[in-house]
């Protein structure tokens, strides 16, 4: 059952798609409060699961998030804000309810930090929605709050294909030497990644004629060999007379204002530019049908990045910092004036006071940007995904962004942002994709092997041994760190078969995500919701679930030749070094240490299922779904979901068969 509670003028987040009961009577779990605060005790045994893409564990407990959608590569454990707000709890222990808190702002939840058995959330203007949500179990729960949201993004199947990205792509040679290398050592590879240096000086929807004399060439001769181009899109357009962007979003006030109505300036990349008004439908409706710019060229998936939006710095911020800075360098700086002025060029970047000073036209009224910060990133993949719909309506386009906010999920799927090359990233990464499904976000992933830092082969082979199970399986490094395609590690055999099992287990993965989108579902779940009597796995931080048949152990401590393993039933575990070299064996309910060499991939079937497999291809438009075999347990069955892998409307040719257990 959900109930909808209205605190004050919410503003329209458009993060629901189906209403729900406005209750006129007392929240019920919390106190609350004329200031927008919201106050539950907590018994000892409970567990708060949910907020999306945040740091620390499944378990919400101990710590204070802010949703405060932000430019933050850094990932510690002293974060308290990432790129996403999905503002969506689930407490679970002496009571058992959801709650999402609907407000584009800046939103805290304490969740035992102050106070250990208290949780308080507070919304900076007492202006929101709150819905609560009751049901059997967290999955009840879930499924309810999903079908509130709207049915999750489904992409085209070859983006479950294996892609390479590197932020330092310099020009067409470069894109064209991946390619090569790949085939070169028989590794599967769908789609290959255009960073910012693909654009004419980082503008929006220009090709560098240098760099790139013919996207549209490459573009089609990539096809030839089953691989897509992604490039990214910034949120920020370059100030220039004569970029028709530009001009154009002058012209028809499709940029967002200062208080003196005045375009807004910020910078990033390109250096000075404006931010189109995303919450305003004609400019997101104008921004949207620049894509096509590239649609022409060929291109069928994009990345939206930068997009919460990101601020570099703004012209007076600037001005003022490099004034301080130039009375500094006139004395003899002891310790306080240098912590002062490194304070003063760090708070440059994503300072919060930039966003109190540009506006959106909503429907006519001028509304301050820090007001629905959160909203921002959700707007601009919903341009895209709206106008696309239009400019090639016969085919889906991939999606993912890096800012959003629950309702961002219809229109694209998010990657987990500028991570580290460290293990621990593993672990997060993981820990995040319970919070992403229940939120909506199913097609989801991290930077494979680390964006930040330099990677080693035995992380990279460990983290490949991860992502494989993901939806987006994507490797993307920075400039300047070492290179991590493939091809440059000397384990690069044993990579490859990891690619390769990826690509023979994508009849089950995208037949999975297919029933988890299409039926409101969760894709990967903590062990919790599935054993919530037990209570070994409601403490299991380092395990999920994953679709009805599969339970993923990743190894991630490096010089780790193997891993503790619960097992809240009998399971089977598979023991895998290529496709069509394995072993099962049948383990016992418990606790248990699984041995695993670097160049084994470990996982888990349930008791009684299996789960359909292939023979890998090299592209997934090879891939033959209606020739899939089970591997698992003996004398049981798997449904078996697939469609055409493109139409807009996946129900239009879903097939639903039914596999028995045979052996591969």
């Amino acid at each position: 059952m959900i109930k909808k509670y209205i605190f004050g003028n919410p503003f329209p987040t458009h993060a629901t798609v189906e209403n729900a009961e406005i209750c006129n009577h007392k929240l019920p779990y919390f106190k609350t409060d004329e200031n927008g605060n919201f106050t539950l005790n907590l018994d000892e045994n409970d567990i708060v699961y949910g907020l999306g893409e945040q740091i620390r564990g499944i378990n919400k407990r101990g710590w204070k998030y802010v949703s405060w959608c932000s430019d933050n590569p850094d990932h510690h454990e002293d974060t308290h804000s990432l790129y996403g707000a999905h503002n969506f709890i689930i407490v679970s222990g002496k009571e058992l309810f959801g709650a999402f808190f609907d407000y584009p702002g800046r939103l805290t939840f304490d969740i035992g930090y102050t106070k250990t058995n208290e949780m308080s959330v507070h919304a900076e203007r007492n202006n929101l929605a709150v819905y609560i949500i009751t049901g059997e179990n967290e999955k009840d729960i879930t499924k309810q709050f999903r079908r509130l949201i709207g049915r999750s993004y489904i992409p085209p199947m070859w983006a479950f294909g294996y892609g390479q990205s590197r932020w330092g792509y310099q020009n067409e040679q470069d894109i064209r030497i991946v390619a090569e290398k790949y085939k070169e050592r028989e590794i599967p590879l769908d789609s290959i990644y255009l960073d910012i240096d693909y654009m004419e000086r980082y503008k929006d929807f220009t090709v560098d004629k240098n760099r790139f004399p013919d996207l549209e060439k490459l573009t089609a001769d990539m096809k030839t060999q089953g691989i897509h181009l992604v490039p990214i899109i910034d949120a920020g357009v370059k100030i220039e007379e004569g970029y028709d962007v530009y001009e154009e979003g002058v012209k028809n006030n499709y940029f967002c204002k200062n208080e003196n109505m005045e375009d807004f300036v910020g910078a990033v990349w390109p250096g000075r530019v404006h931010f189109p008004d995303f919450l305003n439908s004609d400019a997101r409706e104008w921004f949207g049908g620049k894509y096509s710019a590239l649609t022409e060229l060929g291109i069928d998936g994009f990345w939206n990045d930068m997009n919460e939006p990101a601020i570099f710095y703004t012209d007076d911020r600037l001005a003022d910092t490099l004034k301080k800075i130039d009375s500094l360098t006139s004395k003899n700086m002891g310790i306080d004036e240098y912590f002062i002025f490194t304070g003063m060029v760090a708070g440059l970047n994503g300072n919060v006071g930039d966003y109190d000073k540009f506006y959106h036209n909503v429907d006519g009224k001028m509304i301050k940007h820090s007001e629905v910060h959160n909203l921002y990133g959700m707007n601009m993949t919903r341009s895209a995904f709206e106008a696309l719909q239009k400019i090639q309506p016969e085919k889906r386009t991939l999606f993912f962004s890096r800012a959003s906010y629950i309702g961002a999920h219809r229109y694209g799927g998010v990657w987990q942002g500028d991570n580290k090359s460290w293990w621990s990233h593993i672990l997060q990464s993981m820990q995040q994709l319970p919070a992403l499904n229940m939120a909506g976000f199913l097609f989801t992933g991290a930077d494979t092997g680390g964006f930040g830092c330099d990677t080693t082969e035995d992380l990279m082979l460990r983290w490949l041994q991860y992502s494989l199970f993901t939806p987006l399986f994507r490797n993307h490094s920075a400039a300047g760190t070492r290179e991590q395609e493939l091809y440059h590690f000397s384990t690069v055999e044993a990579m490859g078969e990891m690619i390769k099992i990826r690509y023979s287990l994508i009849p089950y993965l995208y037949s999975e995500f297919l029933k988890a989108a299409l039926n409101d579902e969760m894709l990967f779940r903590p062990l919790s919701f599935d054993f919530a009597n037990d209570e070994d796995s409601r403490n299991i931080e380092d395990q999920l679930l994953l679709g009805n048949e599969l339970m993923i152990t990743p190894i991630y401590k490096q010089n780790a030749n193997g891993r503790y393993v619960y097992l809240p039933e009998e399971m089977m575990l598979v023991r895998m070094k290529k496709h069509d070299d394995f072993k099962t064996e049948i383990l016992p309910k418990g606790h248990h240490y699984i041995p695993c060499k670097l160049n084994e991939l470990i996982f888990f079937i349930r008791k009684d299922k299996a789960i359909a497999m292939c023979t890998p291809v090299d592209c997934t438009e090879k891939i033959d779904i209606g020739t899939a075999k089970l591997l698992g347990y003996q004398d049981c069955t798997y449904t078996l979901y697939k469609d055409d892998g493109i139409s807009p409307d996946p129900k239009g040719s879903l097939e639903i068969s039914v596999l028995k257990t045979v052996d591969i």
